[in-house]
């Protein structure tokens, strides 16, 4: 198995050995700090366990001129309720999710390549939400979003049932140890919950470098009900990386390294 290298986010993407790693955060609906869990469902993951790790980062002065300066226009909060696609962006298009863009490469250039298509970005890390939007500020960018809020909670919360084209996880923590797995963000609960924001016909793009990590996502999709593999019959359950995808500098620096990397799609069936 190949050695873990560090990724993209300014969060720990391989968890030290610690049973009892602190996941609380501040409560607050600001852009300076994440939320707590609201009240847990039986769709989600029981409260109080999180996917992620909050750290300190250093604050670039374009990170923080994009969180105060942009944020007003761009930045969306849980407190904002149950959005309308067409309402938020002005008009009707598809609009793809990605949950944990990490420093916004990735949605940056989705977002400026496919100005047909409306994005909504999930991240918590403050440096990463910052960047991104001084990025689209300075792009022009009108068909982005952004939430620096818990995924689940945007989930449960704002997302329209049936509305999404897409959503996008690449690279997520994989919470190697057996005994973090049950922080790992795909859970039966998730996808389900995923499914039902996606449109019919709609997909879950999931990539990861950890091959671990891959073969419990193709189990928790196998046994998910109303999901579709895309794989053809030669790849599956894989596919190759789509052109949509951008390869990430983290994603070329692993691929030098002999690192894999795994995508998976999954479409919604329709009902």
């Amino acid at each position: 198995m190949p050695e873990p290298f560090s990724g993209p986010r300014g969060l720990l993407r391989y968890p030290i050995d610690n049973a009892d790693l602190p996941m609380s955060d501040s409560p607050s609906s600001s852009p300076e700090n994440a939320p707590e869990a609201g009240s847990a469902s039986s769709t989600r993951p029981p409260r109080g366990i999180k996917s992620y790790v909050l750290r300190a980062g250093r604050m670039t002065v374009a990170q923080s001129r994009g969180l105060e300066e942009v944020w007003p226009r761009l930045g969306l909060s849980v407190a904002d309720g149950r959005q309308s696609l067409e309402v938020l962006f002005g008009r009707r298009a598809p609009c793809v999710v990605e949950i944990g863009f990490g420093m916004g490469q990735s949605l940056i250039e989705q977002a400026s390549t496919h100005p047909e298509t409306d994005f909504i970005g999930i991240e918590v890390h403050a440096p990463g939400v910052g960047k991104l939007l001084d990025e689209a500020d300075k792009r022009g960018l009108t068909n982005l979003r952004v939430y620096r809020e818990d995924a689940l909670e945007v989930l449960d919360k704002c997302l329209p049932e049936a509305g999404l084209t897409g959503l996008q996880l690449f690279f997520p923590d994989p919470w190697p140890k057996k005994k973090h797995h049950k922080r790992r963000i795909v859970q039966p609960a998730f996808v389900e919950q995923v499914r039902t924001r996606l449109a019919p016909g709609g997909y879950l793009h999931m990539a990861t470098d950890w091959e671990a990590y891959a073969e419990h996502m193709v189990e928790v999709m196998e046994a998910a009900p109303g999901y579709r593999n895309t794989a053809s019959a030669e790849s599956a359950p894989y596919v190759s990386r789509p052109e949509f995808r951008p390869l990430t500098k983290f994603e070329s620096r692993g691929e030098k390294l002999g690192h894999g990397v795994w995508d998976l799609i999954y479409a919604r069936e329709d009902g």
